[in-house]
C-alpha cells in the first residue's frame, strides 16, 4: 500500500496545531515495537477461550502500526499524525458496545490512542476528534 496525499482542507484536522516532537526514526521504532506486541497477541490468541475476538482485535492493531510505519518512511511526523487522527475519526464509536463485539473497531481504536500517546498529542486534541465520529 502506498501513502497518498490528502487534501488538508478536506480533512477537517486543518485548524489543529499537530506539531510532532519526535524524529522519523523514533517513530518508526515506536510503531514496530507496537507492531511487534500485537504480533504476539495474535499468537497468544489462539490459546484463549476468546481467541477469535482477540485475533481479531491484535491483527487490527498490528495492521493500524504498519500502515503508519509504511507512511512514516515517506512523510513527516506532522503527516503520519494527521494521517492517524483521520483514521480515528472514521472509525464509528463502538465503546459502551457489548464486551466481545466490534474487535476489528475496538482494535484500531486502541492502536491510534497508542499512537497518539507515544507521539504525546494533546488529550484536548483527541477528545476534539473522538466527539466528530459517528456511532455504530
Amino acid at each position: 500500500m502506498t501513502a497518498e496525499r490528502r487534501p488538508r482542507a478536506a480533512d477537517g484536522l486543518h485548524g489543529l496545531d499537530l506539531t510532532v516532537d519526535i524524529s522519523t526514526d523514533e517513530l518508526i521504532r515506536g510503531l514496530k515495537h507496537y507492531r511487534r506486541i500485537a504480533r504476539q497477541d495474535i499468537l497468544q490468541a489462539e490459546a484463549s477461550d476468546d481467541g477469535e475476538y482477540l485475533h481479531s482485535h491484535a491483527a487490527s492493531r498490528r495492521e493500524a502500526y504498519s500502515h503508519l510505519a509504511e507512511l512514516a518512511d515517506a512523510e513527516p511526523p506532522g503527516e503520519v499524525l494527521r494521517e492517524a487522527l483521520r483514521l480515528y475519526q472514521e472509525l464509528p464509536f463502538v465503546t459502551g458496545t457489548p464486551e466481545g463485539t466490534h474487535a476489528w473497531e475496538k482494535g484500531r481504536e486502541n492502536a491510534l490512542e497508542n499512537f497518539f500517546v507515544m507521539v504525546n498529542l494533546s488529550p484536548k486534541i483527541r477528545r476534539t476528534v473522538r466527539s466528530a465520529r459517528s456511532r455504530a
